[in-house]
């Protein structure tokens, strides 16, 4: 086995070349098929096609073999007018474009296993070496693959050299092959093992998996690959919304002239209610240029006189009255009606409206002799020139010239308002609008012009223009005969392209699906699941809202009504906001002292059941005016229930190791305290001791304690000598006991009212 392993890698090129010798005998030499010698040019090798084209298409030669020979010319001609294809065939004499693969799969799967191993190295008995001959890298997904996807769908076949349900599908693979080839949709493969990273970018999560790419857009084919109708109805399903409109007797006339878009209008005509997967993949690939209608009314039929047993493609123009060509046939290849559409796929007299339609018209030529003319007219989106667009319409459908040669087309002067400028002389006046300019382009951005002499004005005898114009143009298609100005413009504004908001939408749907794509069936209901969360989170937020706005509108109609009614009786006064007045509760302490907010405070009214009549209006009254503060809060307190509280709280402020004792809690009602309870002090009020003095502090006799804590115990009596004849002198009123309170509130506002400190706030009593 030594000498095998020496000799094989000689082998195998052997091996290789015959295949290579087989491909290039089976599919024919194209210089052959075309006439043309190897050194011969890319312009030899087009008037060599089009000249063999004549003569064996399908329409004009009744040779038998002519479809045949057409499809082999058509071929000969793609491959030899592709430079990279080209060179590989001059290379290697390859002229199958799929064959091209092999040279990527080769570093996947030479080996030494290939030939003596299990032998599945192109095997023909083995079904994985279908695969192996269609494997593409992410190299070439990126630079041919992808791009190409904007005219030709792709189906895409993840597998695995070792994976049994890959095997399974080949057959299945094969028939897709052989369906969807003929219509003009590819297929490739990618080994999932070699290429891991475009797996994850495609979205595939499992092997074998088949996945479709349009217009750049991945879609992952979920169901069972064994079904070869499921995989087109997938296709079809997939492919733009409304691409084949249904057309009737009543919107035909509406979308012939609908060619204001710049596109071709074709009408396809089948004796089925359902459009064949050929159109719909025609109707894809020619989608900028020609718009397509399925026909479905048996008037039609009549009209344009199509057999009800036949099938037949009928192109427009500007003139909607009769097509400029039509085919009819009992199944229409997809080559011929490729041959047909691209022959008709402009206008009569086309719009330069994005660079694609002028890189068709007008394509770069730098060699003089094989210049090509565009003849332009400038003109601007008003309905006014368009007579101007008609006449100048009817002249290049009888102008003496060739298309290879001479083309005929027009401009919106305010949509391409950059490249129109540029073709304007640099220090010379010249109105473009409805002038004619006449290009050559010598490659994408230099072009060389010059500008007829007269404007194309509408009039009844125009021979004296026309005849001018023709004059020019004659004199610029001579080699010998250079254009007068030459200037670099830019691309061209693409018109037809999608606005913002289209974008954003396409954006939308195309991540959707991608996500749709994406989720496998265990994820699914978990997707569902946050969907369904989220849902029932904004229902619930809108009938939340719904109730406020609601309440919203009681309480406006409430302040009308008292506005209302103050009005009707000759009162000024409008709707006051309510003063809340809180009951200080165990349950309420914290809220309203214990946990207020840096700035807020809350005023304290002491008073005890039997006073409760008398007190609370007026300090009601006397805290009225603040009632728009939100630093405030308001509050009563029952000395019978937060007598302790109280006892504590001063204790703490005074500093003393004693117990203070409150004989006569009665003494303490009319107290007013501001609590400020993130800083932790307190202000306090009572009628007969507002603020102390020290002429008054000489006086006070009812209190045993230090006269260091008179300023705080002064408010209170706490020994019996409460009950001394000098106090007795002093005896308030309980309704008199607040008239000194708003006083008191401004100097607190003012901040010139004592403050007593404390270390913490004392529990409230839970009764």
């Amino acid at each position: 086995m030594i000498w095998l392993r020496q000799v094989w890698p000689i082998l195998a090129l052997f091996f290789l070349f015959l295949e290579g010798q087989t491909t290039s005998t089976r599919t024919g030499d194209p210089y052959k098929i075309l006439g043309v010698k190897r050194a011969a040019t890319s312009q030899d090798i087009r008037k060599a096609y089009k000249r063999l084209a004549k003569e064996w298409h399908p329409d004009k030669s009744g040779h038998p073999d002519a479809e045949n020979k057409f499809v082999e010319i058509k071929q000969a001609y793609e491959l030899l007018s592709d430079p990279d294809r080209r060179f590989k065939y001059d290379q290697n004499g390859i002229t199958d474009e799929d064959f091209n693969y092999q040279h990527d799969n080769i570093r996947y799967n030479f080996g030494y296993d290939d030939f003596f191993g299990d032998g599945r190295f192109y095997a023909p008995n083995n079904d994985i070496t279908f695969f192996h001959k269609l494997t593409i890298t992410t190299r070439h997904f990126d630079k041919i693959i992808f791009p190409r996807s904007s005219k030709t769908p792709y189906f895409i076949f993840f597998y695995t050299d070792w994976c049994f349900s890959c095997m399974q599908a080949a057959p299945y693979m094969r028939k897709l092959v052989d369906y969807v080839e003929p219509y003009g949709i590819n297929f490739v493969t990618i080994q999932a093992d070699k290429e891991p990273k475009l797996k994850r970018r495609l979205n595939v999560h499992t092997l074998p998996c088949l996945v479709l790419l349009l217009d750049g857009n991945i879609y992952v084919y979920k169901e069972t690959i064994t079904s070869l109708q499921r995989i087109i109805d997938f296709l079809r399903r997939k492919l733009p919304y409304k691409l084949v409109p249904s057309i009737d007797e009543t919107d035909v006339e509406d979308f012939l002239n609908g060619w204001t878009d710049n596109r071709v209008r074709a009408l396809v005509f089948e004796p089925r209610s359902l459009i064949r997967l050929r159109y719909l993949i025609t109707a894809f690939h020619f989608r900028d240029r020609v718009a397509f209608g399925f026909v479905e009314s048996e008037e039609l039929r009549v009209k344009y006189q199509i057999p009800s047993d036949m099938d037949a493609v009928l192109m427009f123009n500007e003139n909607s009255s009769r097509p400029v060509a039509s085919i009819t046939m009992k199944d229409i290849p997809t080559t011929t009606l490729h041959h047909i559409i691209t022959s008709n796929q402009f206008l009569a007299l086309p719009r330069l409206s994005s660079q694609e339609v002028l890189d068709s018209l007008c394509p770069c030529e730098w060699n003089k002799p094989r210049k090509k003319l565009c003849v332009v007219l400038v003109t601007s989106t008003s309905s006014n020139h368009d007579v101007h667009r008609e006449t100048f319409r009817l002249y290049a459908q009888n102008a003496p010239y060739s298309i290879d040669k001479v083309r005929f087309a027009y401009i919106y002067h305010d949509k391409q308002i950059e490249f129109v400028n540029a073709l304007i002389p640099e220090g010379k006046l010249v109105e473009p609008l409805l002038r004619i300019v006449i290009l050559w382009r010598r490659d994408t951005q230099h072009v060389k012009y010059e500008w007829a002499d007269e404007k194309w004005e509408y009039e009844e005898n125009m021979n004296d223009t026309t005849q001018k114009l023709e004059n020019t143009i004659s004199r610029l298609l001579r080699s010998t005969e250079a254009l007068t100005y030459e200037a670099f413009v830019k691309e061209l504004f693409d018109e037809h392209a999608k606005g913002i908001v289209g974008r954003v939408f396409s954006k939308i749907r195309t991540i959707w699906l991608s996500i749709y794509d994406g989720l496998s069936k265990e994820q699914i209901l978990p997707a569902l699941s946050v969907l369904g969360t989220v849902a029932f989170i904004v229902i619930i937020g809108f009938v939340m809202t719904y109730f406020v706005r609601i309440e919203e509108e009681k309480i406006n109609a409430t302040k009308s009504s008292v506005t209302n009614n103050n009005v009707s009786n000759g009162s000024i006064s409008v709707y006051q906001p309510e003063l809340k007045i809180h009951e200080l509760r165990s349950e309420k302490y914290h809220g309203l002292v214990r946990l207020l907010k840096p700035g807020c405070r809350t005023i304290l009214l002491i008073l005890d059941m039997q006073s409760r009549q008398q007190l609370i209006p007026p300090f009601h009254k006397a805290v009225w005016p603040y009632r728009k503060n939100k630093t405030l809060m308001f509050a009563y307190m029952y000395i019978e229930r937060g007598i302790s509280w109280f006892k504590e709280l001063l204790e703490l402020s005074i500093m003393d190791t004693r117990e203070l004792k409150i004989q006569n809690p009665r003494n303490c009602v009319g107290t007013v305290l501001a609590l400020n309870g993130h800083r932790k002090y307190f202000c306090m009020f009572h009628a007969k001791h507002t603020e102390l003095n020290h002429g008054l502090r000489k006086k006070l006799k009812l209190y045993s304690i230090q006269k260091k804590d008179l300023e705080t115990a002064a408010f209170i009596a706490f020994d019996e000598s409460s009950s001394s004849d000098s106090d007795k002198e002093d005896v308030l009123l309980e309704g008199d006991l607040l008239d000194g309170l708003p006083i008191w509130l401004d100097k607190l506002f003012e901040g010139t009212t004592q403050r007593f400190r404390i270390n913490y706030w004392p529990e409230f009593p839970n009764k």
